[in-house]
């Protein structure tokens, strides 16, 4: 018989997964791997991209186990009536059986208290729909994860850059109930399932770098089998430049290190390897890419301190409008106050103009902010929307733009690139926006079709020095989509007067 006392301490498992880990599975996790396991217990989707041995495979196999013993639901006659299954998987049998599946066994043996045995890369139970089960990804045997629909699932998915999109559909397929993904993974990569994971709102993101590691930070061994201040110095000395202060950008993942002979601190900008393996940073994208990802994890971080600081001020408002026309687009209005982008509001046009409902929001937006203004894309339906504007007696809260308009006398931040036309303007004004070393104090919300957008664009310098934006239609070839989101924010750089510039917040002040 189950005495209430036991059910109670269950039950304690069971709402504090690192409760468990800590007494049951008697590990001991940092407060990075804590706050990963919370957001496993609470999320259906987790990605963790993460440098070498900064414990990620580890955090994964302490999550699959808590899963695995605290979510399986059993009756009176001790008859199991809701069913788990855990799944491992990876590109390579080496990466499920080499590497995921040694932690399990060695959390399973340390505990000494868990029911079932170890039997090849699984563990099995008594009851044959209770068991955790590990095995390659294969594309070609999309077959192999249809026996796992269960009343509680868990796919814990390591080197997760490496697997198809092929993979990763299936095994979307199987998340119904209480279903959990979490995908683990070097940031090799910025394309693909696995990085888009990092932006997507479906997703709860985190990023383990070797350069907060306790024992990295502590200079000596806190917890056993984590990357070590040594080998993290010496990637320090070979992986990375020497910068002075002034050339300090955050998003090129520059950082200061400190020198024990000086006990200052240095200044380094590392290469790729650097990035990927130390940092848990993805590669940096090729040089015709407009925005980084990195700029944009930075402004989405910064939204997040000016929201919960409460830091907004009110200011005028700008709203850019972009007007979906007959086919799958989207309109999308973005709201920006000063240097805080506080929202985008979209609807589909259901392949239908939408020139009546767009311009009753946009109204509604001016008439309750009475010093705002809203900048058009006046190419196809967004024409008949401003004409409305002007009929009802408002040109002057409105501004027509045109992509294709002349850039003549206008040059981006430092006064040195001209373009071709009003869009590679726009466009290069938001990149100016996110350039951390601009310090504008850009803020942007978490959204991840605008992330996917920002990372499609592509431009070009040419020959007479001017820069140019690639082709929509190019760029909507890749994305499958319109870049409805990035061309609404655009909008909001369309330069309405003579001496248009940037109006900073200057947040960094607070931010730092």
């Amino acid at each position: 018989m189950i005495e209430k006392e036991q059910i109670s301490v269950y039950e304690k498992w069971q709402n504090d997964w690192p409760l468990f880990a800590k007494d049951v599975l008697k590990v001991r996790l940092d407060p990075e791997q804590k706050e990963i396991l919370r957001a496993i217990q609470t999320n259906k989707m987790v990605a963790v991209a993460a440098g070498t041995a900064r414990g990620k495979d580890f955090v994964g196999a302490v999550a699959a186990l808590c899963f695995l013993y605290l979510t399986p639901k059993f009756n009176a006659n001790g008859e199991l009536i809701e069913n788990t299954k855990v799944a491992l998987t990876g590109p390579t049998s080496r990466q499920v059986q080499n590497i995921m599946y040694p932690e399990i066994s060695r959390l399973f043996n340390n505990a000494k208290v868990l029911p079932g045995r170890l039997v090849g890369t699984d563990i099995r139970t008594d009851w044959e729909e209770w068991f955790l089960t590990g095995f390659k990804a294969d594309d070609t045997n999309q077959e192999a994860w249809s026996g796992f629909h269960a009343v509680n699932t868990m796919f814990v998915v390591t080197e997760a850059s490496g697997i198809s999109e092929t993979t990763f559909s299936a095994i979307e397929g199987n998340l119904q109930g209480n279903s959990k993904m979490l995908c683990i993974f070097n940031p090799n990569t910025s394309i693909g399932y696995a990085a888009r994971a990092m932006s997507s709102q479906r997703w709860k993101s985190f990023r383990l770098d070797d350069l907060n590691a306790p024992n990295v930070k502590a200079k000596k061994i806190i917890i056993p089998g984590q990357v070590d201040y040594e080998w993290v110095k010496d990637k320090v000395e070979t992986w990375c430049q020497p910068i002075i202060k002034n050339e300090f950008d955050e998003g090129k993942g520059d950082f200061k290190w400190k020198n024990e002979e000086t006990k200052k601190f240095d200044y380094y900008r590392p290469n790729d390897l650097f990035r990927v393996k130390v940092r848990g940073m993805f590669p940096e994208v090729s040089e015709d890419i407009l925005i980084p990802y990195r700029w944009i994890e930075l402004a989405n971080e910064r939204w997040q301190r000016v929201k919960e600081l409460g830091l907004i001020k009110s200011v005028p408002k700008q709203f850019g409008v972009d007007v979906a026309g007959m086919g799958t687009d989207s309109s999308v209005i973005c709201e920006k106050m000063g240097d805080f982008v506080v929202q985008f509001d979209q609807h589909q046009s259901s392949g239908k103009a939408d020139q009546m409902q767009t311009t009753g929001e946009v109204k509604n937006k001016l008439i309750k902010n009475p010093r705002s203004q809203a900048f058009i894309d006046t190419i196809g339906e967004g024409a008949g929307v401003y004409s409305r504007f002007v009929e009802q007696g408002m040109k002057n809260r409105v501004f027509s733009c045109k992509a294709s308009e002349s850039a003549t006398n206008l040059t981006d931040i430092t006064g040195i690139h001209e373009f071709v036309n009003m869009r590679a303007y726009m466009y290069w004004a938001v990149r100016d926006w996110l350039n951390p070393i601009n310090e504008t104090g850009a803020c942007l919300p978490p959204n991840s079709k605008l992330a996917l957008e920002c990372r499609e664009i592509r431009y070009m310098v040419l020959s007479n020095g001017k820069i140019q934006i690639e082709a929509k239609e190019d760029i909507r070839k890749r994305l499958g989509f319109s870049t409805d989101y990035f061309d609404s924010l655009a909008l909001c750089f369309y330069p309405h007067t003579k001496n248009n510039k940037m109006n900073a917040f200057k947040l960094l002040s607070y931010l730092r």
